[in-house]
C-alpha cells in the first residue's frame, strides 16, 4: 500500500494559524503548538467582545443622550418615557449622534417630548 503524504495539508493549515497569530510575541508567532493555542484564545476573546462591544456602545449612548436631555432640565428616563408617548420613533444610536452632533436639532425633540409630556 502507498505511503500517504500529508506535506502539503499540513503546511496549509500552519500556514493558516500563522497568518492568524501574526504580530504576536514570543513562540506564539512562529511555533505551530502555541501559536494554535494562542489563536484558539484570540477568537474566543473575539467572541466574547463582539458581544461586549454591543453593551458598550448602547451605554455610550445613552450616557450621551442623558448628558444632552440633562442641559434641557429633564432626565434620560422622563425623555425615553415622553418620547413613546409622543410616538418619535427614534432609536438611541440616531438620538446620541444628533445630541453629540447637531445639538439644536437635539433641543427640538426634547421640547416636543416636552410639551407632549405636559
Amino acid at each position: 500500500m502507498a505511503r500517504t503524504k500529508r506535506g502539503v495539508v499540513s503546511r496549509a493549515k500552519h500556514k493558516k494559524v500563522f497568518k492568524a497569530v501574526k504580530g504576536q510575541y514570543g513562540r506564539r508567532k512562529n511555533t505551530i503548538r502555541v501559536a494554535r493555542q494562542a489563536m484558539e484564545k484570540a477568537m474566543q476573546y473575539a467572541y466574547r467582545d463582539r458581544k461586549a462591544k454591543k453593551r458598550e456602545f448602547r451605554s455610550l449612548w445613552i450616557q450621551r443622550i442623558n448628558a444632552g436631555v440633562r442641559d434641557e432640565g429633564m432626565t434620560y428616563s422622563r425623555f425615553i418615557n415622553g418620547l413613546a408617548k409622543s410616538k418619535i420613533k427614534l432609536d438611541r444610536k440616531v438620538l446620541a449622534e444628533l445630541a453629540y452632533n447637531n445639538p439644536e436639532v437635539f433641543k427640538t425633540i426634547v421640547k416636543k417630548v416636552q410639551s407632549s409630556l405636559n
